[in-house]
């Protein structure tokens, strides 16, 4: 930053705010949760009796709340349906303050009133709605037909606002910020500042008289969310700020090119880099794409399981767990260049890598410096977060031998450090850098002073690596020899089956082989662990019959499955201490992003390992398991074992029949 560029974020950072918005976004993310788990709340009946049961109970009783305060011995506690549609209509902050001064004198505001997800006894709020609305019950009844006759009272006047297609257009919101780092103190403290300064450049827009749409990125959208559902502070705060209360247009959906909302977003993304002198675009924090479809629309909730203990389950468990690597996600931008030769100018760009491959970000890429093009290029990557991210200057030539063709000459080299830059502070990590580096000048570049390169990058904070295991068929000595054929997968009941790491390291020792118990012919698993030596093999599962396999002295039992309309997709049914359903082709997080996947990958390669519990009634994605290659990728250690259990007795064509 200039020094009038430092002027103006020290301007936006002394904006006041009377809430506090970390605290608050932690809230506004668990309840978004909570709503993401009961998506009846999202459409239909359900979602229609939601909004007549806030229209006709809960503002009434929150004016009342508001006018003197109902309770005695706590807060108010509000429905978790009611809370949805009132979340979603305090988004509409002008809307919502017109329509409780139309109907109840004042802003109803949200002081002393809190979620039902804040595990605050409803005991008296309860007791006060049953008094008042006798004939609706507090708790939202799932089991009444009527869903659909909702009959409203036609003494009392309601918003004219489309709540169903509010709700519609907020529903996508919490994919976009559902990943671990926007619950970090260190993210979201960056998202308030930010957040500051995209309300000083409105600020400055108005008192420029520009009209101009600006779009926040999500870091800034959610904590924009979080003052809003505080409809008192918000609209006092941006009056005090901007004379009026900043309007929250969520309605422009599109983001084709050249639409409001990429224009928009464009000229945000201009005005603050010129304006603070910083970078816009933030790791973690920008579109993820459409979230992917469910599995199923029906929620599951399981059982409760009763988990054995078993001492030997649990040191085999931990052989197979992987190493204890973390990556993180990388925005790299080259922003401007001193010092260059005119020779070279127009020509140069910047190949980038890790000074050393960390089994992540393993290839070296181009990018183009923005001062040079005049346009904005920004490189997204993953990679560990240690080492050094090593720059090259590079500048094209025409070639001696001919001049139709060019080559890269390496001018120079700067790098930055992943620990120092980013990581420093281990309680206090930095997650975005921006700065000038002197370039290294290779061998034979002699330039009068130093070339220097701005470099900005932001990071998320790191999350593991899953854990890649691949099968192999142990009658071919070569690591390359892929177990499962291309044309097909192969029966290996004769075989033994090697597991390794992605190091090449073994990991365990399968083989399926025939018993007999009671004159009867059954199969059994047995096999080794990578550490553990071949004195004594261990049973790891064992044929039941009725198409079902018990597992780990019966720890884990695997199920063929019969297809419905429901699950067209469910193939097995792992059971015990969890449950988990498998399911064919790349689902959820898998889900590839682009349409040119779907045409060049065949699905049915694929089985998708998702777990149902309370906390993912609508499932979560534990594993992949690429039939084709033999390759499982393992999201949870817990998995690791069962999983690979589960591919092995797939890829045996046990349970083919003709479906996989």
């Amino acid at each position: 930053m200039d020094m009038e560029q430092q002027s103006e974020w020290n301007a936006a950072q002394n904006i006041s705010l009377s809430v506090d918005l970390i605290a608050a976004a932690k809230l506004q993310l668990q309840f978004l949760a909570a709503v993401d788990r009961n998506r009846w709340l999202y459409e239909g009946p359900t979602l229609k009796w939601a909004i007549y049961r806030y229209n006709m109970c809960w503002l009434p009783l929150l004016a009342k709340h508001c006018e003197y305060q109902v309770t005695k011995e706590g807060p108010l506690v509000v429905p978790l349906d009611c809370e949805w549609v009132w979340h979603c209509h305090r988004l509409n902050p002008v809307k919502y303050k017109s329509d409780c001064e139309e109907f109840y004198g004042r802003v109803l505001d949200n002081c002393n009133v809190v979620s039902c997800i804040q595990g605050v006894s409803s005991i008296e709020t309860e007791s006060i709605w049953n008094k008042l609305y006798p004939n609706e019950s507090y708790e939202f009844d799932m089991t009444r037909g009527d869903f659909s006759e909702t009959v409203l009272d036609k003494t009392q006047r309601f918003s004219t606002y489309d709540f169903t297609l509010a709700i519609e257009r907020q529903a996508p919101f919490f994919y976009q910020v559902s990943r671990a780092h926007f619950n970090s103190d260190v993210f979201l403290e960056s998202a308030v500042a930010r957040y500051k300064g995209f309300l000083h450049i409105i600020r400055r827009n108005r008192e420029r008289s520009l009209k101009r749409f600006c779009v926040p990125t999500y870091d800034i959208d959610l904590i924009w969310h979080t003052h809003q559902l505080h409809p008192v502070s918000y609209g006092q705060d941006l009056v005090e700020l901007l004379g009026k209360i900043l309007e929250h247009d969520d309605t422009d959906q599109n983001r084709g090119k050249g639409q409001k909302l990429d224009t928009g977003f464009t000229e945000t993304t201009k005005q603050w880099e010129e304006m603070f002198g910083s970078r816009y675009w933030r790791a973690g924090a920008m579109y993820r794409g459409n979230a992917p479809s469910p599995v199923t629309t029906v929620p599951c909730l399981p059982p409760m399981q009763d988990i054995k203990a078993d001492s030997t389950i649990s040191e085999f468990e931990r052989l197979i767990q992987g190493p204890k690597l973390s990556y993180v996600e990388v925005f790299l931008e080259f922003v401007e260049i001193k010092n260059l030769p005119e020779m070279h100018k127009g020509k140069v760009s910047v190949m980038f890598r890790k000074s050393k491959p960390d089994g992540i970000l393993n290839v070296k890429r181009k990018l183009t410096i923005q001062s040079e093009c005049d346009q904005k290029q920004v490189a997204m990557f993953q990679c560990q977060p240690i080492g050094y991210l090593f720059f090259e200057l590079v500048s094209q030539s025409d070639s001696n031998f001919s001049p139709s063709t060019t080559t890269d000459e390496i001018l120079g080299s700067c790098c930055i450090s992943m620990e120092e830059d980013f990581f420093g502070s281990v309680t206090n990590p930095n997650l975005s850098v921006e700065k000038w580096l002197d370039v290294v000048p290779s061998s034979g570049t002699v330039t009068s002073e130093p070339i220097r390169l701005r470099v900005s990058a932001s990071c998320t904070l790191p999350i593991p690596v899953p854990h890649v295991v691949q099968m192999l068929k142990s009658s071919s000595l070569a690591k390359k020899s892929c177990f499962f054929q291309l044309s097909g997968m192969v029966s290996f009941s004769k075989s033994w089956t090697k597991i390794s790491d992605a190091a090449n390291d073994d990991i365990i020792k399968l083989r399926m082989r025939n018993v007999k118990k009671n004159k009867t012919l059954t199969k059994e698993i047995i096999g080794f662990a990578g550490t553990t030596g071949e004195s004594e093999s261990l049973v790891f599962g064992k044929f039941i019959g009725r198409d079902e396999w018990s597992l780990l002295d019966s720890l884990w039992s695997l199920k063929l499955q019969n297809n419905d309309d429901k699950d067209s997709d469910l193939l097995l049914l792992l059971t015990g201490p969890r449950m988990v359903k498998l399911v064919s082709g790349r689902k959820l997080d898998y889900e590839p992003k682009h349409h040119q996947d779907d045409k060049q990958t065949n699905e049915s390669h694929f089985i998708t390992a998702v777990e149902f519990s309370s906390d993912h009634p609508y499932g979560k994605p534990v594993a992949l398991f690429d039939l084709k290659s033999g390759v499982l990728t393992l999201q949870e250690e817990w998995f690791a074992l069962p999983g690979i259990l589960s591919a092995f007795i797939i890829a045996s064509k046990h349970f083919q029949k003709g479906r996989i």
